[in-house]
């Protein structure tokens, strides 16, 4: 079985969940949406053109990493 890979912005978003100690099911609580799509975004398989500014806000990622729309 191949394993997916994180997408560069992905990865930002993993190394920042890291950092603050928190989770991925605490974003999802945050953002609004269910661990398995938030997987599937952070590695490409969906946009998320709804969830980046979200994730981005809660995140505070800087603007020059958002992700291209």
């Amino acid at each position: 079985m191949k394993q997916r890979q994180l997408t560069p912005m992905g990865k930002r978003v993993v190394k920042r969940l890291i950092d603050m100690n928190k989770t991925q099911q605490w974003l999802c609580d945050e953002i609004g949406t269910g661990k398995t799509y938030l997987n599937k975004i952070l590695h490409g398989e969906r946009s998320g053109k709804k969830y980046w500014p979200k994730i981005h806000d809660v995140l505070d990622l800087k603007d020059d990493e958002q992700q291209s729309a």
